[in-house]
C-alpha cells in the first residue's frame, strides 16, 4: 500500500501510470539536438530552393523537437501530467505530417521523369489521395489528445481504440504507397528516361523508401504498444 503523498508503483498493474519506466534525459536531449539541425537545414532548403512541400516535414520536426522537450520536463518529475500528454501527443502525431512531404516528394519525382505513364495513380491524384489519408490520420490521432488529461479506465481504451485506428490507417497507406513507389520504380526503370532526368533519381527513391519503412516499422510498433495497454511489455 502507499499512502496520499506517495506514487505507486512502476510495475503496479491496477492503476494507470504515466511511465514505467524513467525516461532518459540523455536520451531526450539527443534527439533534441538531431531534430534541432535537421529541421533547421530542412528549414534552410525550403528558402532557399523554394521547396515548399517541405512545410509539414519542418512541422513535424517542430512537433518531435517540443515532444523531447516535454520528456526532459518528465525526466525531472515522470508524475507531471502536463509534460505528459506533450511529448505523447506530439511524438505521435508528428510522423504523419513526414508521410505528407514523402507522398508530395514521389509526385514530384514522377512529374521530373515525365513518368505519368508508369504510376499507378496521377501525380496530382496520389497526392489528393495519400495527403488526405495523412490528414485523417493525424487528426484521427490528435483526436486522443483531450482523452490523456483523464485516467479512468474507460477513457483510456477509447483512447487506445482512437490511437491504434489512426496508426492502421497510416500502415495501409504507407503500404499502398510503398506498392505505388515499387510499380513506378521497376517501370521507369525498364524504360528510356528524357534527356533532363537527374541521374541521381533512384536515389531519391531508396531515400523515399527507407523513410517508409522507418515510420511503417515505427507504427507497427506503436500499435502493439497501444494494443497491449499501458501495463504492456512494450513499455
Amino acid at each position: 500500500m502507499y499512502n496520499s503523498t506517495d506514487h505507486p508503483p512502476l510495475d503496479d498493474p491496477n492503476v494507470f501510470i504515466l511511465y514505467r519506466y524513467h525516461p532518459s534525459l540523455a536520451a531526450a536531449i539527443i534527439f533534441i539536438v538531431c531534430f534541432s539541425f535537421t529541421t533547421a537545414f530542412h528549414i534552410f532548403q525550403l528558402f532557399r530552393f523554394r521547396t515548399w512541400f517541405f512545410i509539414p516535414l519542418i512541422v513535424g520536426g517542430l512537433f518531435e523537437l517540443v515532444g523531447y522537450v516535454g520528456r526532459v520536463v518528465s525526466s525531472q518529475n515522470q508524475w507531471l501530467l502536463s509534460p505528459y500528454i506533450m511529448q505523447t501527443l506530439l511524438i505521435l502525431v508528428a510522423p504523419a505530417l513526414f508521410a505528407a512531404t514523402i507522398y508530395m516528394t514521389l509526385g514530384r519525382i514522377i512529374l521530373l521523369l515525365q513518368g505519368e505513364k508508369h504510376a499507378v495513380i496521377r501525380p496530382k491524384r496520389l497526392t489528393k489521395i495519400f495527403v488526405s489519408g495523412d490528414v485523417l490520420c493525424f487528426l484521427v490521432q490528435a483526436g486522443s489528445a483531450g482523452i490523456l488529461a483523464t485516467k479512468s479506465k474507460n477513457s483510456l481504451k477509447l483512447r487506445q481504440a482512437i490511437v491504434i485506428v489512426g496508426l492502421c490507417i497510416q500502415i495501409v497507406s504507407f503500404g499502398f504507397f510503398v506498392i505505388s513507389a515499387t510499380i513506378f520504380h521497376r517501370r521507369t526503370k525498364s524504360s528510356s528516361l528524357p534527356a533532363a532526368a537527374p541521374q541521381a533519381w533512384e536515389k531519391y527513391l531508396f531515400v523515399l523508401y527507407a523513410a517508409s519503412i522507418l515510420i511503417l516499422v515505427r507504427s507497427v510498433f506503436r500499435v502493439i504498444e497501444y494494443a497491449v495497454g499501458n501495463d504492456g511489455y512494450m513499455l
